[in-house]
C-alpha cells in the first residue's frame, strides 16, 4: 500500500518558516553594513553596473544602528541560515525528496517553458501540480544556488585572507562584494514573486502551515 504523506511534511514547513525572520534580519542588517560604507569598486571607483553609488539604504531598511552593531547581528544569524539550509538539504537528500522537488532538466525543462506561456497569457492549458511544476522547481532550485552564492560571498567578505583562493575565485573583495549585494536584490525579486504567486493560490499558504492532506 503506498504511504500517504501530506503536500508539505514538517521539515520543509520549519526550515521555511524559520527562514522568513532570518532572512529578513541578514538582508536588514546587511543594508546597515552597506549604509557605512555605500560605494562600490576598489577604493570607491564606480562600477558602471552600480546605479546607487554614494547613496546609504534608507533607515526603515536597516537593523544595527551601526557598524559593528550590523556585523554582529548579520554574522550571529548567518550561521543559524546556513544551519537551516544544510538541514534542508540533509532532508532533501535522506529522504529522496530531491527527485521531486529539484528541477531536473530532462524531465522539468519542456514543463517549465509551457507553464511560463501559461503565466504570460501565451498559452490556455494549465500547468500541472505533482506537487510542483516545472518552473516552481526550476525557481526554487535556482533560490537553493543563490543561498550558497551568497554565503560563499559573504565568507569572502568576512574573511577574505584567509579564504583567499575563495576570494580569487569571485575576483577579488570588491567584485565579491557586488556578487553579494546583488545576490541579495534577486532574493527579494524572488520573495516578491513568490507572495504574488501565494497571493494567486492561496491553498499553497495553507499548505504551508498545516501540512495540507494526506495523499497517497
Amino acid at each position: 500500500m503506498p504511504h500517504a504523506r501530506r503536500p508539505q511534511p514538517g521539515p520543509v514547513r520549519l526550515v521555511h518558516w524559520a527562514n522568513v525572520p532570518l532572512l529578513a534580519i541578514l538582508a536588514m542588517s546587511g543594508l546597515q553594513i552597506l549604509a557605512a560604507y555605500p560605494m562600490m569598486g576598489p577604493q570607491g571607483a564606480p562600477y558602471g553596473g552600480y546605479p546607487f553609488q554614494g547613496t546609504p539604504p534608507p533607515e526603515w531598511a536597516r537593523l544595527g544602528e551601526w557598524l559593528a552593531g550590523a556585523r554582529h547581528w548579520h554574522f550571529a544569524f548567518g550561521w543559524f541560515f546556513v544551519l537551516n539550509g544544510l538541514c534542508y538539504v540533509a532532508w532533501l537528500v535522506g529522504s529522496g525528496e530531491w527527485r521531486r522537488r529539484l528541477f531536473l532538466p530532462r524531465r522539468d525543462a519542456r514543463d517549465a517553458l509551457h507553464t511560463a506561456a501559461y503565466y504570460l497569457r501565451l498559452r490556455k492549458e494549465a500547468p500541472r501540480q505533482e506537487p510542483y511544476n516545472g518552473l516552481q522547481r526550476f525557481a526554487y532550485t535556482g533560490v537553493l544556488v543563490l543561498a550558497l552564492v551568497e554565503v560563499l560571498s559573504g565568507l569572502v567578505l568576512y574573511k577574505p585572507v584567509q579564504l583567499h583562493a575563495l576570494t580569487a575565485l569571485f575576483g577579488g573583495y570588491d567584485p565579491a562584494r557586488l556578487v553579494h549585494l546583488g545576490v541579495l536584490a534577486l532574493l527579494a525579486l524572488f520573495t516578491v514573486g513568490h507572495v504574488v504567486m501565494v497571493a494567486l493560490h492561496p491553498r499553497t499558504l495553507g499548505e504551508m502551515v498545516t501540512g495540507g492532506r494526506h495523499h497517497e
